[in-house]
Parts: structure tokens; C-alpha cells; sequence
């Protein structure tokens, strides 16, 4: 998907809290029809290649919407955010949702058929696995917290989220 203009990029991950790319604005969002879930595994981030972490990516969820944070970004900054977004993910076009108008974006994806898919676990074997791991971009568990609070600082609750991150800071304890 080529980008020749500047273009609205949506982030649920770790793009709400940690921005390190140039952007001309940002707005709270949300796209319809996705739930953002801890199902990608991260080898270059957040865990190693012999023991990935585990990352946000979005889920095909008719009727749910997932909030975030969307950036209009211009074209080069998608060289930046290709390579952050390189352990699996592909862009995906989108409507992003803003308070009074929608716009034409981008999001980043990872779909189950890449070599990083993790999927779907019990909670708790989720959270156990963010506890253990760690990767050149920090704790895996620190992706999870900033996330939870960033959500909540915008006035988003999301189960997933606060059920995983619960059970991490317990067991952090």
C-alpha cells in the first residue's frame, strides 16, 4: 500500500503511549469491527527469537469497535514505522472514527498465518508469559502497564487489557 500523502495512521498498541516518529496532529479514535488482543509474539521488541514476547494485535470482531489514538503522519514516516511494525505485521486500510467525522487510515495488523501468530491462551498463561519476558525495547509486562494506563487516561476500558494486566501486576508482587 503505497502512501503519497499525508495519511491518518490508528494505534491501539503501543503507538498510544510511545510516539518516536513525527506527526502532524493526533486524535483519539476508534475503528469498528476489531478487539485488540495479546496474541502476536514479539521477537525484536519485547522478547528475543528464542523467547518472544507477547504484542497487541487486532481481531476480526464483528459489532466491537477499538479505541485509540490516531496520527496523521506524512509519507516518509511509514519508512520509520514499516521497520517497528516489521515482526509480522502488514497494513491494513481502515475508517477511523473521530468524535464528530471518520477518516481513511492505516493500521498495522499482524494476521494468525505469520511466523510470529502466537494466538489465543487462558489469560493466565498469557500473563505468565508477559511476566517472563523481556526484549531489547524493555519488559514485556511495561508494554502491558503503559498500555492499561495510557487506556485509561483517555477514558477507555477494555477487558482484555485490564484482566491481563491485573493478573501481571499479581504476580509481579
Amino acid at each position: 500500500m503505497e502512501v503519497t500523502e499525508p495519511t491518518w495512521v490508528f494505534g491501539y498498541g503501543s503507538l498510544i503511549w510511545k510516539q518516536d516518529f513525527p506527526f502532524l496532529e493526533s486524535r483519539a479514535g476508534f475503528i469498528e469491527g476489531w478487539s485488540r488482543r495479546f496474541w502476536q509474539g514479539s521477537h525484536d521488541h519485547r522478547g528475543t527469537e528464542t523467547s518472544p514476547g507477547r504484542v497487541l494485535t487486532l481481531i476480526e470482531t464483528p459489532g466491537q469497535r477499538c479505541c485509540g489514538r490516531a496520527f496523521l503522519v506524512e509519507p516518509d514516516v511509514f519508512d520509520h514505522l514499516d521497520h517497528r511494525e516489521k515482526n509480522g505485521y502488514e497494513r491494513v486500510a481502515v475508517d477511523i472514527h473521530f468524535e464528530n467525522s471518520r477518516s481513511p487510515g492505516v493500521v498495522y495488523r499482524a494476521t494468525p498465518d505469520n511466523h510470529a501468530f502466537l494466538g489465543d491462551a487462558p489469560l493466565d498463561e498469557i500473563a505468565e508469559h508477559i511476566v517472563g519476558s523481556e526484549g531489547p525495547s524493555g519488559l514485556n509486562s511495561e508494554y502491558l502497564i503503559e498500555l492499561a494506563s495510557a487506556l485509561r487516561a483517555m477514558g477507555e476500558a477494555d477487558g482484555h487489557v485490564f484482566s491481563l494486566e491485573s493478573r501481571v501486576l499479581a504476580l509481579l508482587k
